[in-house]
Formats: structure tokens, sequence, C-alpha cells
């Protein structure tokens, strides 16, 4: 059976969403809350994945520091709160400015090389920022900094409690996935994927292909500290290993599970990546071993992830 054209992608989309957002009943019947730390978990990181793609799938920047901002939002969150500042809007508008400018900064440095040279500058930039928090002793340097009270945001439901918190990171998927559906269809969306397939054929044709790259990779950032925040008021406790290269890895891992410049593909992948990981952990401690396994046969053979596998049942729209 196959589906009419341009449809098939956006249904696995909306049924994967539809499934996160059955979460909340799963944890109703059974009880335990361990579903709704699933979901929430998942929820950000999905939405992580979601930036990342954006800079590597959309734009050809494969970055292996987009951790540091995840760091940087959950901080953002953290301090503030450390010195009894726990109003959400302003942990959100330190989040998105600390994220845009640290990578305006380093996105206009790494943008200057390009294949291996950028994926080692972003690296390196990366672990600056892990070892800058490792160090500062007041903020708990390796320790850690427990957060002792989520984001407050006035007037609206109260982010303690655990369901109210899940909706906020459901919701905050689905808006950043609708405007990274606009966007990747807008003229910039267009620039940025004709940049990544032949960067030399858009500049002859008079665009300014750097300035398009860095915008992405700003907005990646940005998409990324916001999950970083959103992270940071779910784990109550947040840590420089947050930002270390491994995480980075896990994000790169996610997208590549999922499908590689393709709308539904991040959110598959995070949703594949948890489950799998809370599947093979409940089997063997050497759970990693089993993931790796798993990731390595969808490299090798379904290069297009998780989507591109799907997609063999009805045509793409990606």
């Amino acid at each position: 059976m196959r589906f009419a054209p341009f449809t098939f992608t956006k249904i696995t989309m909306v049924a994967a969403l539809l499934l996160v957002a059955m979460v909340p009943l799963f944890d109703y019947f059974f009880g335990t809350g361990f579903y709704l730390d699933v979901g929430t978990r998942l929820t950000c990181l999905a939405i992580a994945a979601i930036g990342l793609n954006l800079a590597v799938g959309y734009g050809g920047m494969i970055s292996f520091g987009h951790a540091a901002f995840i760091g940087i939002g959950a901080y953002s969150v953290g301090i503030p709160t450390y010195y009894g500042i726990d109003n959400g809007f302003v942990h959100l508008a330190i989040a998105i400015t600390s994220s845009a400018l640290f990578a305006l900064v380093t996105g206009a440095i790494s943008l200057r090389t390009r294949g291996v040279y950028f994926i080692m500058i972003t690296l390196a930039f990366a672990q600056m920022v892990y070892f800058a928090f490792v160090s500062i002793e007041e903020y708990g340097g390796d320790d850690g900094l427990v957060i002792e009270t989520r984001s407050d945001f006035m007037g609206l439901p109260s982010l303690e409690n655990n369901l109210t918190l899940f909706i906020f990171c459901y919701l905050s998927l689905v808006v950043i996935l609708f405007l990274i559906h606009r966007l990747s269809r807008s003229r910039f969306g267009l620039v940025l994927r004709g940049a990544k397939d032949n960067e030399r054929r858009l500049q002859a044709m008079g665009y300014s292909t750097f300035g398009y790259q860095l915008t992405a990779y700003v907005i990646s950032g940005v998409i990324c500290g916001y999950a970083g925040a959103l992270l940071g008021n779910f784990t109550n406790f947040i840590t420089p290993e947050m930002m270390d290269w491994t995480r980075s890895g896990e994000l790169l891992f996610m997208v590549a599970l999922g499908g590689v410049g393709t709308l539904s593909g991040p959110l598959l992948g995070a949703v594949a990546i948890v489950v799998l990981e809370e599947l093979f952990s409940t089997w063997t401690v050497y759970w990693q071993f089993f993931l790796g396994m798993t990731l390595i046969v969808t490299v090798l053979y379904a290069s297009g992830g998780i989507n591109g596998i799907l997609s063999l049942w009805g045509p793409r729209n990606d």
C-alpha cells in the first residue's frame, strides 16, 4: 500500500507526536511517574536534535559541539536560581541571548573552515566551555549545581508539577517543529540547502552564503540553548558534563538515526534512542554495546535512517 504523494512523512511525524502525547495516559494508568519522566526527557532531547539538524541536515555544518548550547541553557536557569531569581521569562531570555551570542562568535570563526576542521573547531569551543564551568567552584564545579526551584512563569501553571512541565516541553516541541517546517520551505531555507549542495554556484548567483550559514548556526544554537533550559528544569541538577563532547555525539546519533536533513528525522531519532536506551538498560548493564550496534546497522544499511526506511512505503516530503 502506498500513500498519496507528499503525505507519508507528515503522517509519520504526526504519529510520533501523538505517541509522545499519550505519555501522560500511560503514566496515569500505571501511576509510577516513570513514563512522564521519560517523555519529558525525550521532548527536551528532540528539541535539541531538531536544532542540531538545522545546522547539519539543512546547512551541511557538522558540529560536534552543540552540547555546549545545552549546557549554556541549563546554567542560564541554574545560576539565576542560585541567586534567588526564579522568573522563567528571565531564565529563557538569558538562555536565548547567551546561546545566540556564543553561536554568533564561534560560528563566525568556525565557518572560516570546512570539513573535518569545522568539526574539530566546534569541538574545541565546546570543550573550552566545558572546562570553564568545571573550574568555577562557585557553581559547584565538576560536582554540579542543584536547582532548588523550577522556572516560574508568573500567572501560568507551575512547572513544579511534572505533568505541567511535560505539557510545556511538548508544546515547545510542536511549535519549534512548525517553525523549522516554515523556515526550511522559505527562501532562506532554499538558499541554505543550495549552499549545502553547491556553495560556489550560490555565491556565483550573488548570494552571501556565509551570512545564511551563520544565521542558521545561530538559530540552531538558540534552539539547543532553549532545550537546555527545559532540561535544567527537568533534572533540577546540572553539571558541566551536560556539555561534554559525548553529549554532542548523542545528538548527532539521534539526527543520523532518524534521518539527516528531514523534518521528522530528529524526532524519530530521539524517540528511538530514548526507547532503546531504556529497553536495553533493563536487559543488561552493557546496553551501550547493543545501542551502538543498532546505530552501526542503521548507518550501513539505511542511509536515510528511520525516516528513509519508513519512506519506502510512500514518497518523502522533507
